[in-house]
């Protein structure tokens, strides 16, 4: 198992373009699971609700094999932070605001930057 000294570190190394892969997915895949769970509790009829809980936990499901291909590569304490993290930040900023157009108050932006400082610290050991 791979112990950087910190996410840097491991982005440089040859599997780089891997963990770049492996988080992008994962924020995706997390991004649809959220937004069809939202659109299954806001359906109008029980075939939208099943479909869109059938897309959601399909994604959410994809999501947890990303975050399993992570853990292959990065220790536990590195890659929980970040993908959760990112998680947060890819649902309320692409899926709440651009999918849904719901407000984001001044108080949830400074909030998700101190996401953003968490996930920057604990990448770094």
């Amino acid at each position: 198992m791979l112990r950087p000294k910190s996410l840097i570190t491991s982005l440089t190394q040859s599997n780089s373009l891997v963990l770049v892969g492996l988080i992008g997915a994962n924020l995706f895949f997390n991004i649809i699971a959220n937004s069809g769970f939202k659109l299954s509790a806001t359906s109008s009829n029980w075939r939208g609700f099943i479909s869109w809980q059938i897309i959601g936990n399909l994604a959410g499901f994809l999501a947890v094999l990303t975050l399993t291909g992570l853990l292959h590569h990065l220790p536990l304490h590195v890659v929980y932070p970040i993908s959760m993290g990112l998680a947060i930040i890819g649902v309320q900023l692409v899926a709440a605001r651009m999918f849904f157009h719901e407000p984001i108050t001044i108080t949830q932006w400074m909030g998700s930057l101190l996401v953003v400082g968490g996930i920057i610290l604990i990448s770094k050991q």
